[in-house]
């Protein structure tokens, strides 16, 4: 049964022992009468779809004329196939979810039938970027579904997709996106070549693909932003950006991006430009204060207790006066427990998770401040600090923010004030030193880049974007023609 090619080959005959120890390794012989000739038919039941072969290969090679190899293209009605001499595809296209056709007696020539069986999810809402204005459709596990979300919001023929195999175990595909005539060439190679120099025995998600292509790998910021929605993806790729897709993954990946970018939601682009940047301003004036709160609370009652009102320092000093314990184990005390709040309620079940996090945190907050372990100040201010990071519209971004506050908290400890300004020296050395595919990551405050102010901290109207991003250096500038502004009258005028 597991008579695989007849060639004396070594690597036709490893390929066959080893697959003559799975179980799901089909090897069927069948007799063509009308023509008088046999073949074989050899896949994995498991990845080829046995009813494409019952319908619509079977019938045909069976009851049509079918005399030799090259006969296979003509008398199937599939799409997908290939007639080879090339031994080193077998593995290839077995492993894809083809089927292998072979005519006994002339080993040397192989046609492969594409019959992939397809197994996936269907199109759902956004769970991580949700919005209330706008599509409402979400990335999946399937690469090539996720090019067709992609392609049809951008019909266009300069619209390239370029595909990699990564991962020496896992095979996966790698889909590299760009509109030409638009993206720099040079961002592409830069993508291009790092994907191609990834030696990786496995690649199962695109997280993969941030930390091993990016610029900085010690760095605890994203180079790289992900999304699950193909509208961003979309508009992106208008912009002149590149964009990475990984089969298996549910999220793409944007590049080259700047840190403003992550600050951002695409749900922005939906609403009127005067509220998408009273919201942006909003969620960077949250990030700040979700950082810096704590190690101000730390550094004010340690050094700076004179910059109090008196009327708060009455009432710090009555929250604090059963307190045993200095105000940076205070602070540590509770920042550890809402991230532990965090954990187990990002680990557990959706119900039990949701209840953890809402009732853990009442109990336990209530109860040490009754015990007498932090104060009741302070506890507002963590709490409030908490909501203030889950403001940021990307998940990576908020990983990020969660950590920045322990440096800072350390600095305020030991220098005051002064050590948080020495921390948020540190923090902007590194970011200005920050590349993103080799664009600065700090744009467009630095370099300062006027131009690109118009959709950062704030989002103009869009008749007043009429110009790409410049960190791109893209080879068409212009999104649109400017046009000069005419008055026209009414039809009942």
């Amino acid at each position: 049964m597991f008579n695989f090619f007849k060639s004396k080959n070594t690597e036709i005959e490893s390929l066959k022992k080893a697959l003559a120890k799975s179980h799901d390794y089909k090897c069927v012989e069948y007799f063509n009468k009308k023509s008088n000739i046999s073949f074989t038919l050899k896949f994995l039941a498991t990845l080829v779809d046995e009813k494409t072969v019952q319908d619509s290969v079977l019938p045909y090679l069976l009851e049509e004329n079918f005399k030799q190899i090259d006969d296979a293209k003509e008398i199937i009605p599939l799409a997908d196939i290939t007639v080879s001499e090339d031994i080193s595809l077998i593995e290839e296209r077995l492993f894809s979810g083809s089927v292998v056709l072979t005519v006994n007696g002339n080993d040397n020539r192989f046609c492969f039938l594409g019959a992939q069986k397809v197994i996936g999810r269907n199109v759902s809402l956004p769970e991580v970027e949700f919005s209330v204005i706008g599509p409402k459709e979400s990335f999946v596990e399937s690469l090539n579904q996720n090019i067709n979300l992609i392609r049809k919001r951008v019909p266009v023929k300069e619209l390239i997709i370029e595909k990699l195999t990564v991962g020496t175990l896992s095979r996966t595909q790698i889909a590299i996106l760009y509109i030409e005539g638009i993206t720099n060439t040079e961002n592409v190679d830069t993508v291009r070549q790092r994907i191609k120099d990834i030696e990786m025995d496995e690649i199962t998600d695109s997280s993969y693909i941030v930390q091993i292509i990016a610029d900085n790998q010690n760095s605890p910021f994203p180079q790289l932003l992900d999304t699950e929605r193909p509208d961003r993806i979309s508009a992106i790729l208008a912009e002149g950006k590149v964009a990475i897709l990984v089969d298996g993954s549910p999220h793409a990946l944007i590049g080259p991006t700047t840190l403003v970018e992550f600050f951002s939601s695409f749900e922005d682009y939906y609403l009127n430009w005067i509220l998408s940047s009273f919201f942006r301003l909003i969620r960077l004036f949250a990030v700040v204060f979700s950082i810096l709160v704590t190690p101000i609370y730390v550094a004010t009652l340690s050094y700076h207790y004179e910059l109090i009102p008196q009327d708060l320092m009455s009432t710090l000093v009555a929250s604090r006066r059963a307190i045993p314990f200095p105000p940076i184990l205070e602070a540590l005390f509770l920042e550890l427990t809402i991230e532990l709040l965090r954990e187990a309620g990002a680990r557990l079940p959706t119900k039990v998770g949701q209840t953890i996090g809402i009732v853990g945190g009442i109990v336990i907050g209530t109860a040490s401040v009754q015990a007498g372990l932090t104060s009741n100040i302070l506890l507002i201010f963590i709490a409030l600090a908490a909501l203030a990071s889950f403001t940021t519209p990307v998940y990576r971004i908020g990983n990020t923010i969660r950590l920045l506050r322990f440096p800072f908290l350390l600095f305020a400890e030991l220098w005051g004030m002064l050590g948080i300004l020495v921390c948020f020296c540190f923090l902007i050395t590194h970011l200005i030193r920050l590349t993103s595919l080799g664009r600065p990551y700090l744009e467009p405050l630095y370099p300062p880049r006027r131009m690109d102010l118009k959709d950062a901290f704030i989002r103009l109207s869009f008749h007043k974007q009429r110009k790409r991003p410049f960190l791109l250096d893209t080879k068409q500038p212009n999104r649109f023609h400017k046009k000069t502004a005419k008055d026209k009258k009414d039809i009942e005028e």
